[in-house]
């Protein structure tokens, strides 16, 4: 395992698009190492008194406690810091926060609004930083669905997944890595939530070196039909609440349901990021039934991330 880890030590994981597909695969490998050794209740303190901080302008779940626990398993300590108890939020300039935590700390990961805020505290940091969660970008959760897919499917390239919905920042991440690795993703999403341009065009980049495929369409149905992947997301995100009632009538019809499962290849699975809101983009039907791999993909966040925190923190 050692030899595996060079290499990639005081890279940033800002975005998918700035990794290569070897790269991914790298941390993917290492990923299903490290969820073996944990599963057997082995040893793999691969970083001995490292410690994260981990700055939060957002709540989370999944993100604060698998990160937490697998700096943690990892030999390390994490750092909960709450933006508000930060002098970032009495003024305090990213490039001087940067400066001083990484005096202090092995690794940063952030969980904020503006993807700008993210890259600028990357330059200035001399430790890896990490993007938890931006309003355009959502890169350790594509990490953790690439992985349950190789993990239920048994391979990546050439897997046809359906997104289907908000086309938001869970969106644009996972279709750059899709596209990256392989895999044939379709977009399906009602006129104006589409994913972002530069996302696409990104995405199309990737693919036309992968032999993959990257399609926008305006049917949830046809998006379905013979996918191997069904992926939602909430349609209200942190912040969009004013908006709740115009999205849910925009989005209405593009929800993962028994009858759109039935369209998708028998094998297929379904995934969603969470939290989920039953009886709009997932019935509860659907998310505890037999296609969901949706619980292996909140496990896998930790296993993921534990991999990339390995590959990147000296």
């Amino acid at each position: 395992m050692v030899a595996t880890l060079e290499g990639l030590k005081g890279r940033d994981f800002t975005r998918v698009a700035d990794w290569s597909g070897d790269e991914l695969e790298r941390v993917l490998n290492l990923a299903d190492e490290l969820k073996d050794k944990q599963r057997r209740r082995e040893d793999h303190d691969l970083l001995p008194g490292r410690t994260l901080g981990m700055i939060f302008q957002k709540p989370s779940t999944r993100t604060r406690v698998s990160f937490e626990v697998g700096i943690a398993q990892l030999g390390g300590t994490g750092l909960y810091l709450s933006a508000g108890d930060l002098q970032l939020g009495r003024g305090e300039t990213l490039k001087d926060t940067a400066t001083v935590l990484s005096r202090y700390l092995d690794a940063i990961m952030i969980r904020t609004f503006k993807q700008e805020d993210v890259e600028e505290l990357a330059r200035h940091a001399s430790v890896p930083v990490i993007n938890g969660l931006t309003d355009s970008s959502h890169p350790c959760q594509a990490l953790a669905d690439v992985m349950t897919i190789r993990e239920r499917l048994g391979r990546l390239e050439g897997v046809a997944v359906a997104y289907l919905g908000d086309g938001n920042n869970v969106c644009a991440s996972l279709m750059v890595a899709a596209a990256k690795l392989g895999m044939n993703f379709r977009a399906a999403t009602p006129k104006g939530y589409e994913p972002s341009r530069e996302a696409v065009e990104i995405a199309r980049e990737a693919a036309a070196e992968s032999g993959a495929t990257v399609d926008l369409l305006a049917d949830p149905h046809e998006a379905a039909a013979g996918a191997d992947v069904l992926y939602t997301d909430v349609w209200t995100s942190m912040g969009q609440e004013d908006e709740r009632e115009r999205r849910l009538r925009d989005l209405a019809g593009f929800g993962i349901d028994a009858e759109l499962v039935g369209l998708a290849n028998k094998e297929a699975i379904v995934l969603h990021c969470l939290p989920a809101h039953y009886g709009e983009e997932v019935t509860e039907e659907v998310l505890y039934g037999p296609h969901s791999a949706v619980w292996d993909e909140a496990e896998n966040r930790l296993h993921a991330q534990k991999a990339l925190m390995a590959l990147v923190v000296r």
